[in-house]
């Protein structure tokens, strides 16, 4: 007689109802029944697999701190990668190669905090993996213990990178490999290189793209390719491939956070946004604005305002208090607290609207 079956027999109406219950979950449930749905539900991998099953498009964008995080959860983002291109972009170093795997996991952490809906892949810095395989698993592990990441991406290309994404999915990690461009690998590429512009070059992003697949990546990116070779590659591929420069042909597009938004307009940055890149706002202009006007009216002492000014004694202690200041022989400080609290008040409190005051400070 099985358990359920006792507990029926000794108790008719608790059996029932335990019977009942146990009726209502699916066959399949483990650990206590499925989560309700949420509209900000993590991205999951058998969910991008249904995508790239129907053909939508995937999108990505690299990003690395909670503000920008925040962004590409309201946007409804699919994947947000904390790609060591912070060591450019937010580090202002010339190349990917400096950024540390420490700095890596507090820009893991802050996206984590920011980003609920996005599936979050963090980038294995260079220097992190490459030595050997348990390397690699131990780099990848720190990843998504410390950093709060889902899964990992990491540069292909050698046959020990290679190895290094095998052993890592055989570790229980998903991972996303990464071909063409790869910018850890610009010591032997000659620089910031378009790859596969020939037919040995093509010919090697297609095969270490399959390669890749292979060693268990759930996607691949292709970095700066010809759009030919990123569409032969996507068709001789049975996981989605991420476009960045590789032309419309791949399962989806990944942009940097600061290059679609156009964060850095000064000419002295413009090595930092990529040619390929399409801009779809210009919010560095913005920011220099609002900078540029911060300046002027701190210099010209129009800011701040009565409307930034929410903080006031009551008549009796603003009193008692340049009184204490006299005691003490302060008679500058009391005159200077006298002539700051006769300042006029703001009479149109809806000035006060958007000024910052929830924060509470």
């Amino acid at each position: 007689m099985s358990f359920v079956h006792k507990l029926y027999k000794a108790s008719s109406v608790a059996g029932a109802r335990l019977i009942r219950r146990l009726s209502n979950l699916p066959e399949n449930t483990v650990y206590g029944g499925p989560k309700p749905q949420t509209p900000n539900q993590r991205m999951t991998l058998n969910q991008l697999k249904q995508k790239y099953k129907k053909g939508e498009p995937i999108t990505v964008v690299t990003a690395y701190d909670y503000p920008s995080a925040v962004h590409l959860d309201t946007a409804g983002i699919d994947i947000c990668l904390v790609g060591d291109s912070a060591s450019m972009v937010v580090h202002g170093h010339d190349t990917t190669l400096p950024i540390s795997l420490d700095e890596m996991l507090v820009h893991c952490r802050a996206v984590a905090r920011g980003a609920t809906r996005p599936l979050l892949v963090g980038d294995l810095p260079f220097g992190t993996y490459e030595t050997s395989t348990s390397q690699a698993v131990d780099t990848a592990v720190r990843v998504l213990k410390e950093g709060s990441m889902d899964a990992i991406k990491l540069e292909g290309g050698s046959p020990s990178r290679i190895t290094a994404a095998k052993a890592i999915v055989e570790a229980g990690i998903a991972v996303i490999g990464h071909v063409g461009l790869t910018p850890q690998a610009i010591s032997v590429l000659g620089g910031f290189r378009p790859q596969g512009k020939n037919v040995a070059s093509a010919v090697k992003v297609v095969e270490t793209a399959m390669a890749l697949q292979e060693a268990g990546c759930f996607s691949v990116v292709m970095e700066c390719v010809p759009a030919p070779v990123a569409a032969a590659a996507t068709s001789a591929l049975r996981i989605p491939t991420i476009g960045i420069g590789a032309g419309p042909f791949c399962s989806g597009q990944v942009l940097v956070y600061h290059d679609l938004l156009g964060m850095l307009q000064h000419p002295h940055h413009a090595k930092v946004t990529p040619k390929f890149c399409k801009q779809y706002a210009r919010v560095g202009d913005v920011i220099n604005r609002a900078l540029l006007e911060y300046k002027e009216e701190v210099a010209n002492g129009s800011f701040p305002g009565p409307s930034h000014t929410p903080y006031k004694m009551n008549p009796k202690d603003a009193e008692a208090f340049m009184k204490e200041l006299q005691k003490l022989g302060l008679d500058g400080a009391a005159s200077a607290a006298t002539e700051a609290a006769a300042e006029p008040e703001e009479t149109n409190m809806d000035q006060r609207a958007g000024a910052g005051e929830s924060r509470n400070y």
